[in-house]
């Protein structure tokens, strides 16, 4: 289903410690880091902390800045993102500044924290996930009834660790500060668990004054039914090499990269690459790695459009080519159209043969852009 962009943010200290066992909160972030985080807010749809968040550090969550909410206002949207928070108990203080600042307010939690949020009388939309916390309905629940399409998580660390645990974070904005804790007693950013493999790519690296901002997005390809957020990320490319391709009157313009489980990128291709008029994307691709990497039998082929069933331009399809090299999970944005094939069906010849194929509809127009002419 749909879901918002996810970004995690964070400061931790040089030994990764979101805060210190004082009783004042530890500032980790620079006057100018805290600047950038206020135009991270301005730019998003709602913010996101836990209720351990509200109880420990009692934010405001506000765009400081006048000039950005009147931005914000000048285009269409609320002064102030959404803001959210999480209580499967919905053991939250109503005299808590989350509440009585900004624009509007939402909590998600359980049928039993549902009744007693009710009951406290919150300037907050309740919505109650059922019998326990679920972070793929809510974030369905922030897309299609709220609108969210970016949303920034602040924290904390438990909210961090369970949405990247659940590959469910599209970005992480990690600020290091030149400080260290050493205190086993507090809290750290990630815990302990199992997580997504494969190493994260370093998308930004930026000095702030005396602190350093890391901006990572994941790599590793999913392994079920289910899109994840580094699935989107190659699909993106996908969708923007298929911008790049010549455009035709008697071919899609494609693109395609394929992917190993570690997140490393094998090749990648688009129709009608170099001197070949009628080379398609996911052939191209293929065509540039070795047919013996033993790395095919686990990678994933990303392509803006769905493989093609039938060709007349090659013998074999490149449905068929890619089960002939071993690939076994293939991601698309956009199912084949009868514009030049009726009844096209490339995801059944992979289902056929053994392979996967995941749709992300959410970004079937991005694929669809570069090939208007063809399908109005």
């Amino acid at each position: 289903m749909p879901r918002p962009y996810v970004l995690l943010s964070a400061a931790v200290s040089l030994d990764g410690y979101l805060d210190d066992t004082g009783p004042e909160r530890l500032l980790l972030s620079s006057p100018a880091d805290f600047d950038r985080v206020d135009e991270v807010r301005a730019s998003v749809d709602a913010i996101l902390v836990g209720a351990g968040t509200i109880r420990a550090d009692n934010p405001r969550l506000l765009v400081n800045s006048p000039e950005r909410r009147a931005a914000r206002v000048a285009a269409g949207k609320p002064e102030y993102p959404l803001k959210v928070t999480v209580s499967a108990a919905g053991e939250l203080d109503p005299a808590a500044r989350f509440w009585h600042t900004g624009g509007e307010k939402a909590v998600y939690t359980t049928d039993r924290g549902a009744e007693r949020l009710r009951g406290a009388g919150l300037a907050a939309d309740v919505v109650s996930l059922g019998a326990a916390l679920d972070w793929r309905r809510l974030l369905e629940h922030l897309h299609d009834v709220r609108g969210v399409r970016r949303l920034m998580v602040e924290g904390g660390g438990t909210v961090h660790t369970q949405l990247l645990q659940q590959s469910l974070a599209d970005e992480l904005q990690l600020v290091l500060a030149p400080l260290l804790v050493g205190d086993p007693r507090a809290p750290r950013l990630f815990g302990p668990g199992v997580y997504q493999g494969g190493r994260l790519r370093l998308v930004e690296t930026r000095a702030i004054e005396d602190v350093v901002l890391m901006r990572y997005e994941p790599t590793a390809p999913g392994t079920g039914a289910l899109a994840s957020p580094a699935d989107r990320h190659w699909l993106r490319l996908a969708c923007d090499l298929a911008a790049l391709c010549p455009p035709s009157r008697t071919a899609f313009s494609v693109g395609a990269v394929v992917v190993a489980a570690d997140g490393t990128e094998l090749a990648r291709g688009r129709s009608r690459e170099g001197d070949d008029p009628v080379v398609h994307a996911e052939e191209a691709a293929l065509a540039k790695v070795d047919p013996a990497d033993p790395r095919l039998a686990g990678a994933t082929v990303y392509s803006s459009l769905e493989p093609c069933a039938r060709r007349a331009s090659r013998p074999r399809p490149c449905a068929r080519l890619i089960l002939d090299a071993g690939v076994r999970r293939v991601v698309t944005a956009w199912r084949e159209p009868d514009t030049f094939v009726e009844g096209a069906d490339g995801s059944g010849i992979l289902a056929a043969g053994g392979a996967r194929t995941v749709l992300v509809p959410e970004l079937e127009e991005r694929a669809k852009a570069p090939n208007r002419h063809l399908t109005g």
